[in-house]
Parts: structure tokens; sequence; C-alpha cells
């Protein structure tokens, strides 16, 4: 029973930080050089923001700061599109262009 109630209410506290208040997105904002990354941005805050915080240092899902470092603008298409290891797959919430959007925009987070 003890364990079933640490799994329980490790559920809500995951649940509540996802939905817990948005954060300081101005940082976001600041960072736009473009419309494209004013886009990006718009979607990054729509769907991605909950799990990944406004200053993209994490919180459900991992930091994404130096995410440009890590993996290719491809690659990171890839992942928005069919997801993998806990993140859904946003092809059918978001266009091709959308997530392209946000590939690339996060490919230069370096």
């Amino acid at each position: 029973m003890k364990v079933y109630s640490f799994f329980l209410s490790m559920i809500i506290v995951l649940v509540l930080t996802a939905c817990s208040s948005e954060g300081n997105t101005q940082e976001l904002e600041a960072g736009a050089n473009s419309p494209g990354d004013v886009e990006a941005i718009a979607l990054y805050k729509q769907s991605c923001l909950s799990c990944h915080a406004a200053d993209l240092s994490g919180r459900v899902g991992p930091g994404l700061q130096e995410i440009g470092s890590k993996l290719s603008e491809e690659q990171l298409f890839g992942l928005i599109q069919d997801g993998a290891r806990g993140m859904p797959s946003f092809k059918k919430k978001l266009t091709a262009a959308e997530i392209e959007a946000l590939a690339q925009w996060l490919s230069n987070n370096k």
C-alpha cells in the first residue's frame, strides 16, 4: 500500500508541476531574431513550455538550453514529430512546417 501511495504522490507532483505557472517568457521573446523565431517561440509556449520550462531548463522533460549542440535540426524534427522516451508525438497536433520551425529554432540553442 505504501508503494501505491508513493507512486500516486509522484504522479500528482508531476501533474502539478506540468500544469503550474508558465513562468517568465520574456527571456524567450527577447531572443527572437527573425519572424521564424517569433513563430517558433509561440509554438514552444503553446506546446512545449509545460514540460521544458519557460527558460528551456526542463521540468518533467529535459532541459533544451543547449540541445542544438547535442542534436541536429533533422534529429530534433524527428523527435518532435514522432516523440520518444516519454515525450509525446506532435505529428497530429502540429503541421510539418510548425515542427520544422521548432526544430530549426531549437537547433540554434548551442
